[in-house]
């Protein structure tokens, strides 16, 4: 265990934040799953807006890494236009 109060401050943080990236992650993996599932198109470009901003937001802080945000836009876009 930790025995300076700058190791368990961190110690505090670090699971605040790993908590905070874990649910901002699953959220968007929710978005992202609703998205590949929606028929109507205009509905899915809405929802494609909204995902591929939470996803950037992602690779800005990390989360993810940037290659994988673009991929997973790229497949996204790919899904919203095929849609008619």
């Amino acid at each position: 265990m930790a025995n300076h109060q700058s190791a368990l401050k961190r110690i505090r943080s670090s699971e605040t934040r790993r908590l905070r990236n874990r649910y901002q992650l699953k959220t968007t993996r929710t978005f992202i799953k609703r998205l590949e599932n929606t028929t109507d198109k205009a509905e899915a470009e809405k929802l494609y807006r909204d995902v591929a901003g939470m996803i950037d937001k992602l690779a800005k802080k990390n989360i993810i890494h940037k290659n994988k945000a673009a991929h997973q836009k790229s497949h996204l876009a790919k899904h919203v236009n095929q849609l008619s």
